[in-house]
């Protein structure tokens, strides 16, 4: 069963292997939590820069572009700062659906390009960001913050992604 539903808008994500690289990082992030990846679904848009940009408006009123936007399909977080959030069971014979994401080509180009990085590494990094708010995980104030860097490096070790921190 697939984790990882891909809608691919440009088709410049099909050059990196988004829907295995996003299945791989979706898997990984749960295993390591200890979930079981077969009771999830999570569906990315893999879209351009203009596109995100709409939706970065429509959704946080910022009229930019960005990497990656998440949608939770209800709120997990913690209540306080720096705790995990409870994490869902899920169901084998109907999988949850964790949320939506999209991201942006153009911009996780250029990031990758700035930052010295493996376009497909720096892209594996961000969707399991992205799963991770999906899953409850922020980094609005330092403690969360450094939960989720942590879950993330960790997560993406697994993966053989050295840690973007």
């Amino acid at each position: 069963m697939t984790l990882v539903d891909c809608i691919i808008e440009d088709a410049r994500w099909e050059t990196v292997g988004l829907e295995s690289l996003a299945e791989a990082a979706g898997r990984a992030a749960l295993q390591t939590l200890a979930l079981n990846p077969g009771h999830f679904a999570i569906a990315i848009m893999a879209c351009d820069d203009t596109r995100i940009a709409v939706l970065n408006a429509d959704f946080r009123g910022k009229p930019v572009p960005t990497n990656v936007l998440s949608w939770p399909s209800e709120e997990r977080g913690s209540a306080l700062p720096g705790i995990a959030p409870d994490l869902p069971a899920g169901d084998v014979d109907d999988p949850e659906e964790l949320g939506d994401i999209a991201i942006a080509w153009e911009t996780c180009a250029r990031e990758s390009a700035e930052q010295g990085k493996d376009m497909a590494a720096h892209v594996t990094h961000l969707v399991v960001h992205a799963t991770l708010h999906l899953l409850g995980y922020d980094h609005i104030d330092d403690a969360d913050a450094e939960l989720m860097e942590t879950t993330e490096a960790r997560i993406l070790a697994t993966l053989g992604v050295a840690d973007p921190y």
